[in-house]
């Protein structure tokens, strides 16, 4: 099937809005790495951010640092992505230190982070669930045709996931 020079065009805007999220969450983590550059921060989040958070309590560390209540260099705590995906308007990172492993889940419209979802010790899952005309991610159909399993779109790969156990999301996008 060919694919048409709207269908083309559309997918070349996904495209560019994912390289550009990627390119936000990215400058996002730099200034929080390099010296704590907060007012560079603040012009990459929207000001009504909402946030969900999953996990052991205490480990609220990102919104510690983007309330201001920790300062990024001294809240005990080092959010360095050793993965960062895009995928639609979400840009999910993944990073451990020491025994702690993180998931973040950023959303972001026309340029500016406005939803941001933590999750500490907590292997996550990302599927999506859009009806099959919204996207062509359905991996399969059961014989019954009532069932619609949709593609994995992403996963947690903490590195040591073989020795331990954690608790496990589905987050549908």
């Amino acid at each position: 099937m060919e694919m048409t020079t709207q269908a083309a065009v559309e997918m070349d805007r996904r495209l560019k809005v994912a390289v550009q999220n990627r390119a936000t969450v990215d400058a996002l983590y730099k200034a929080l790495l390099g010296q704590g550059h907060m007012d560079k921060v603040a012009l990459l989040i929207a000001s009504d951010l909402e946030y969900w958070f999953h996990g052991p309590p205490g480990r609220q560390h990102m919104m510690r640092i983007l309330t201001g209540e920790s300062a990024p260099n001294r809240a005990g705590f080092r959010f360095e992505p050793r993965s960062m995906t895009a995928i639609g308007d979400c840009v999910i990172t993944e990073g451990w230190e020491g025994q702690a492993y993180w998931v973040h889940v950023w959303t972001l419209k026309n340029g500016f982070i406005t939803k941001f979802r933590e999750y500490f010790n907590t292997w996550l899952v990302v599927k999506d669930l859009r009806p099959a005309q919204a996207t062509t991610a359905v991996a399969w159909v059961e014989e019954d045709q009532k069932q619609v399993e949709k593609i994995t779109l992403w996963q947690s790969q903490p590195r040591d996931l073989y020795r331990r156990s954690l608790p496990g999301l589905l987050l549908a996008i």
